[in-house]
């Protein structure tokens, strides 16, 4: 099983275990993993790399396993914000064999990354649907960000509807992927861990009317999510309950990943922290949908301020 470097006694996180762990243990300077739900931005948190899951659709996933068309990104693993922009750029395009592409102007990731915003980012500091999941040291250590960002950062609560969006891509995700892993199920169940046994088997229950209301929420709650947005220039909000876990027996808790992952919006984790154990700790920075190449010059501009305090 794949260990997590700064600690082999730990899990690295998952799903992308061994992109997150080879960056973060210099075997390779770029990797690729997938998001479903947590998979880039929790193990990039959990191994100290930066994590990058780009606006949904900007990335063919022509070829990847397909387990859910509505939640599945393409993403990336680097230790520079200058290699993340370097690999995006390679990889945003259209596919005319991945229905959620479009075809794009290319977009100069590099250079828009490297540039100093013309005005000082405001951020929005989000607690999020998952935050009574947060353990004591990520509460302290963002208390003590928000602290050293002053006037550059405020606290925003999300719309009620917002609480609701861990049960609604629950229920996608379980859905879909049940009917993507169709054959695996009646062929093979057998060979299937228990976890994901179960996973599908819920995924048999679910009714047609849940699946199409939880999937009629995602535009309603990225319309709530504009406002904030035409305000902010990014939110700010934890990429995991806390540092990684002990053991190998399971990759950890998603749940800080879960609405940005049903919204489809960019999302970077960045290795700003530690714990009180020395792990990684990680931050994560969420923008607009589209807006991938300003996330990652926010991303900058925050990583600056922190070496500055």
């Amino acid at each position: 099983k794949t260990r997590n470097p700064h600690n082999p006694e730990h899990t690295p996180g998952g799903s992308s275990s061994g992109s997150a762990a080879a960056v973060a243990a210099g075997m390779v300077p770029l990797a690729l993993g997938s998001q479903t739900n947590g998979s880039v931005i929790r193990p990039a948190a959990f191994c100290g790399v930066y994590g990058f899951k780009p606006t949904h659709g900007l990335v063919p996933r022509n070829g990847i396993l397909k387990l859910s068309r509505t939640l599945d990104h393409v993403g990336m693993f680097a230790r520079t914000l200058e290699d993340v922009a370097l690999l995006a750029e390679q990889l945003v395009g259209y596919d005319e064999l991945d229905p959620d592409t479009r075809p794009r102007a290319r977009i100069p990731f590099q250079t828009f990354a490297a540039e100093e915003p013309p005005l000082a980012p405001l951020l929005a500091f989000v607690k999020g649907p998952a935050w009574e999941r947060a353990e004591a040291e990520t509460r302290e250590a963002f208390a003590e960000l928000v602290g050293e960002l002053g006037d550059r950062v405020a606290e925003v609560e999300l719309p009620d509807t917002a609480q609701r969006a861990l049960d609604w891509h629950c229920t996608i995700m379980e859905a879909e992927m049940t009917a993507n892993l169709d054959l695996e199920w009646e062929k093979g169940r057998e060979q299937l861990s228990e976890r994901l046994r179960a996973l599908l088997a819920r995924g048999h229950e679910v009714r047609a009317l849940e699946y199409q209301q939880a999937l009629a929420r995602i535009p309603i709650l990225n319309e709530g999510f504009g406002e904030i947005f035409t305000r902010y220039d990014a939110i700010l909000t934890p990429a995991a309950p806390g540092t990684a876990p002990k053991g190998l027996g399971a990759t950890g808790d998603p749940s800080f990943c879960t609405l940005w992952t049903l919204l489809g919006v960019p999302a970077l984790n960045l290795p700003l922290m530690r714990g009180g154990n020395g792990l990684p700790l990680g931050v994560q920075l969420v923008g607009p949908r589209h807006d991938d190449a300003r996330l990652l010059r926010t991303a900058r501009w925050l990583h600056a301020q922190v070496l500055r305090g």
